[in-house]
């Protein structure tokens, strides 16, 4: 099988190290900007372009991996040919490919990206979806090869689970900024909560995320939690503060 990749950032750079080391065969790298591509194009040992026009016509996958408000005027600009085109964004409907080609799916491995740092895939959900059955299969194959967990879910279904995601991971990681920044102004450094985020994380493992809360908010210590709101400066971290106690307190009391 041979692939392409349209766009250089941080999830093509993962995946496609990650399918060359599962076996495939990456043949080309695009990207507008001529260092990106150059740079893993060597990393792939595989061709590259910064030109559209010039992306080969005989892979039999093609992989979009660019910013969703990108992928549609990229897409109109590929010249159609018998590969499978799939993008591998969580809140963007299969149907961008309508009408510019005639096989097209979705690639969407639910996981963080970010630049300098190799993640390994195995394990990850990968969510597939495509127009065609037998270019679900051939997705399937790809994602099981990739990371052992493929998954279907359509366009409706993985609007939803990118929201969870943002609220699992980006939301949670400005938490880790907040709390760092509450701590940098003690001088203290964020590396005395890092036990403290496994552990958080780790017993998901064995509990619900409700049975996994605790806190002042969950026992509504408003005692601790006026103390604690004293001792924030910033006016928006209190905001959330506040928001956030009462939600986790609403929802103890909605499930008694």
């Amino acid at each position: 099988m041979k692939i392409v990749f349209i766009g250089a950032g941080n999830l093509a750079t993962c995946m496609a190290l990650e399918m060359q080391k599962a076996g495939m065969t990456i043949g080309q790298v695009y990207s507008r900007t001529e260092e990106h591509a150059e740079s893993l194009a060597k990393k792939l040992n595989c061709r590259w372009t910064v030109k559209l026009s010039d992306i080969h016509t005989d892979a039999n996958l093609y992989i979009f991996a660019l910013r969703d408000t990108v992928i549609p005027e990229v897409i109109a600009q590929v010249a159609p040919n018998d590969g499978l085109w799939v993008h591998t964004a969580g809140s963007l409907h299969i149907n961008v490919f309508d009408g510019y080609n005639a096989r097209y799916g979705v690639f969407y491995p639910l996981q963080t990206f970010t630049r300098n740092r190799r993640v390994r895939l195995e394990g990850t959900p990968i969510f597939i979806e495509a127009k065609e059955a037998d270019d679900l299969k051939m997705l399937r194959k790809v994602a099981i090869a990739l990371s052992g967990n493929a998954q279907e879910a359509d366009s409706n279904k993985r609007k939803y689970i990118h929201l969870a995601a943002v609220f699992a991971c980006n939301f949670s990681n400005h938490m880790y900024h907040i709390a760092a920044k509450i701590l940098a102004e003690q001088g203290i450094s964020h590396e005395v909560f890092l036990p403290l985020i496994a552990e958080t994380a780790d017993k998901l493992h064995e509990l619900s995320p409700a049975d996994a809360q605790t806190g002042p908010a969950l026992r509504f210590d408003q005692a601790v939690m006026k103390q604690q709101l004293e001792l924030i400066n910033d006016p928006a971290a209190q905001t959330i503060y506040k928001l956030i106690s009462q939600n986790i307190f609403s929802e103890k009391i909605s499930h008694e």
